[in-house]
């Protein structure tokens, strides 16, 4: 049985749209149905961190569950590289808030304490990010990823408003993405053994608010067309 989630009623509906209608949905509550084909749990985070790690372990448990995809929208900080409406498989998720707060950036291993000590069958600790293996993962989950671009995602608290903070974030982690839910999802995942890919399709600049920056329409539709691809 796979899951499916994504943090908006909205992310959801639209990422499987060619499957038909989704029945009512309450957050963090799994709903079962049949999705091209398969047995599927579809699960609502709500928007943010602090949701998504509350919504994945009540979830996490289900008998027969073979892996979690994630389902959403992202901004980029590179938009020659990931322009609106452009889908990306994320590679890495960092958490950029954790830890010791330094200037504008936060060290991971300032305070000495990681997250897990040894998470995940490679016991490796973890401080602020996750490596993951979308092909690997993808192939385990019977999933078809075709050419979708691997992109570095930051998960953050509070969306990047300012170009300045934007350039800030990028520099400092080497960010494709801003997103609010991946990392606790792809961390979930790894301490509890579930395999975990993450699709995103860019509905946004990281740092603007202008109109032009901004197309939540177009990055819903290319969603919908990268996961039906994903599943099919």
């Amino acid at each position: 049985m796979l899951m499916l989630t994504a943090a908006t009623h909205r992310e959801l509906e639209a990422a499987l749209r060619f499957s038909g209608p989704l029945p009512p949905l309450r957050q963090a509550v799994p709903e079962s149905r049949c999705i091209a084909g398969r047995d599927c749990v579809l699960l609502l985070t709500g928007v943010g961190l602090v949701n998504a790690a509350w919504a994945l372990g009540r979830a996490a448990q289900l008998p027969g569950l073979s892996g979690v995809v994630n389902l959403g929208v992202a901004g980029s900080f590179d938009p020659d590289r990931f322009p609106l409406g452009r889908a990306a498989v994320v590679r890495r998720e960092i958490w950029p808030e954790y830890g010791l707060q330094t200037g504008n950036t936060a060290d991971a291993h300032g305070l000495g304490f990681a997250q897990h000590a040894a998470a995940g069958p490679d016991q490796v600790p973890v401080w602020n990010q996750v490596d993951l293996r979308p092909e690997e993962d993808a192939r385990r989950m019977g999933l078809h990823l075709e050419d979708l671009p691997g992109a570095v995602s930051l998960s953050v608290g509070t969306v990047t408003a300012t170009a300045e903070r934007a350039r800030a974030l990028q520099q400092d982690y080497g960010a494709d993405l801003e997103n609010m839910e991946g990392f606790a999802l792809a961390y979930g995942c790894l301490c509890a053994e579930l395999p975990f890919v993450e699709l995103r399709c860019v509905s946004n600049r990281v740092g603007s608010r202008r109109r032009k920056d901004w197309d939540m329409a177009g990055a819903l539709d290319g969603l919908g067309r990268a996961v039906a691809g994903l599943l099919g």
